[in-house]
């Protein structure tokens, strides 16, 4: 049999994943990975710092870490010898009266001191009933257990946003992902809850190397293995689709400067067109939905459709100024507290005291559900640790979200001479209706018509789904799971679940064996 033609659009997470497993397969694949960007890496790359100033020559831009669990993203890392770096992470919520931390209990926790007791005994509850909760939208779900506002705004809605980076579409956030956050030893980043404090553990995070690196490294790999990666390549529309393959119009674009492209460039560069055995759309849904055009059924349309985003911005600056007049950064005696219900805390505060550096920061403007995020990144980023910085010479990455939202904004405050860069993101909204209407339906689109969706927005926004989707896909077209990968308990676990979630596809493992079945839930029932 001639190799099999496989077209994957977008050369992110998802599609380099995706090309990377067809390519390690002992099955015959013609891969080809276009991007129309000058790099491969999606929303995870680099860019450059000033040195002499900041401590360092370049900063990670979108993407910064993620969890322990991230077991195959981190296999990658290891795989091209670039490790990611283990880090407790510090955050920092509200200033003032509303300001709070995992580091040290301050006058707000002490205030909502019932609340947070009511609250751990509710994640019980929950846990054992989640199937009835599991879509609640989290806020509609705190208020019928007549939560305060304030506690809601100030406590819950910060430490659920930071996990996914889901902004101001928080409230809407499934009431499951806000008790897994709490109740889960390996998905939950607050595990287990604190009954006096909420959340007083640092959770052990990763932060990322060298994106610039690891993706020039991954893509130099994939080519010398056979992969046609085509950046500064645009697929602008999906000509016919059958059950004898795709063909799709693409054209060339110019490459500018700093390798990202603008959206809309070259419309009169021709088009040419050719033809894939199967296609993989690594794309936003509602790109995919776009590129499919008149070829889309009802149900891709209702489906990718139902994908709700909004556009953020992100502000890499130095302004010193900003951060201190907005967040809380250095340890704040008038808000700390010596004990919580009668237990002594002085040593969490003694520890504040000289140990206090936030990597994480949220601030509620005065609609308290519309949020504003930042990233200390001197605090956060591997190449900045051993380094005594001033905090005048710190980076900071302060995300704005929603341009729906631009009127609250306070990006204008910002010294336009400390701004390094601003990149613009279209991002997922992890609203209930997400895992009401994309989600559970999601396995109806995959390899109708030979075409396959893979992305972090085909579940949760995280690169390690990212990468899972793109093995999901090539699971499905014969590739396999590495056999090596099953050494991996909780990584393997996490593929299963992707797979039959996002495929309907059970994947029953055959250790020390070099096969792998394909079977439905249902048929397996």
């Amino acid at each position: 049999m001639p190799p099999k033609r496989v077209l994957i659009v977008g050369a992110g997470a998802a599609g380099m994943s995706t090309a990377h497993h067809l390519s390690l397969s002992s099955k015959s694949f013609h891969i080809t990975l276009v991007d129309s960007a000058s790099y491969c890496g999606g929303q995870a790359f680099s860019i450059p710092s000033d040195k002499a100033r900041h401590g360092a020559d370049w900063l990670n831009q979108g993407v910064q870490g993620g969890s322990h669990i991230f077991r195959h993203t981190l296999r990658l890392f290891e795989r091209y010898g670039m490790p990611a770096t283990p880090v407790n992470l510090q955050v920092s919520f509200g200033k003032g009266d509303t300001f709070w931390s995992n580091v040290f209990p301050t006058r707000l926790v002490e205030r909502h001191a019932r609340e947070i007791r009511r609250f751990k005994c509710l994640l019980t509850l929950v846990r054992w009933t989640e199937l009835f909760w599991a879509l609640v939208p989290c806020a509609l779900f705190l208020k019928l257990f007549l939560f305060s506002r304030e506690f809601v705004d100030c406590m819950i809605l910060p430490s659920l946003a930071l996990f996914l980076g889901t902004g101001n579409a928080t409230p809407s956030v499934p009431t499951i992902i806000l008790e897994r956050l709490f109740t889960s030893p390996t998905f939950g980043m607050w595990y287990p809850a604190d009954v006096k404090s909420l959340i007083s553990n640092l959770p052990p995070m990763v932060v990322f190397p060298k994106f610039a690196d690891f993706y020039g490294a991954w893509e130099a790999d994939l080519r010398s293995r056979g992969v046609d990666i085509r950046l500064n390549t645009e697929v602008t529309r999906i000509v016919s689709r059958s059950n004898e393959g795709v063909r799709v119009a693409l054209k060339a674009r110019t490459p500018v400067a700093d390798k990202h492209n603008p959206a809309g460039g070259d419309p009169d560069a021709p088009e040419i067109q050719e033809e894939f055995d199967e296609l993989v759309l690594c794309t936003l849904a509602d790109t995919s939905k776009s590129l499919l055009g008149k070829t889309a059924r009802w149900i891709e349309r209702r489906v990718l459709g139902a994908a709700k985003f909004s556009d953020d911005i992100t502000v890499t600056h130095w302004d010193s100024a900003y951060m201190e007049r907005h967040y809380t950064n250095r340890f704040d005696p008038e808000q700390a507290v010596d004990a919580l219900s009668g237990t002594d805390q002085s040593e969490r505060v003694a520890f504040g005291k000289t140990q206090f550096k936030p990597a994480y920061y949220i601030k509620e403007y005065k609609d308290r559900r519309k949020l504003e995020m930042c990233f200390d990144c001197s605090n956060y980023q591997a190449q900045f640790s051993g380094q005594e910085i001033p905090f005048d010479r710190h980076v900071f990455q302060t995300i704005f979200l929603n341009k729906k939202d631009e009127q609250s904004w306070d990006r204008s405050e910002i010294d336009k001479s400390k701004i390094i860069r601003e990149d613009w993101w279209h991002q997922l909204c992890h609203s209930w209706t997400h895992y009401l209407l994309v989600v559970p339906l999601l396995f109806l689109l995959q390899g109708h018509k030979h075409t396959w969706y893979a992305g972090s927005w085909t579940l949760l926004n995280a690169h390690e789904v990212a990468v899972l989707s793109g093995l999901a896909v090539a699971y499905r077209l014969g590739a396999g799971y590495p056999e090596e990968y099953e050494e991996d308990n909780l990584g393997l676990a996490s593929f299963r679940a992707y797979l039959a979630l996002g495929h309907w596809v059970w994947y029953k493992p055959k250790r020390g064996k070099n096969k792998h079945e394909l079977r439905r839930p249902r048929d397996e029932a």
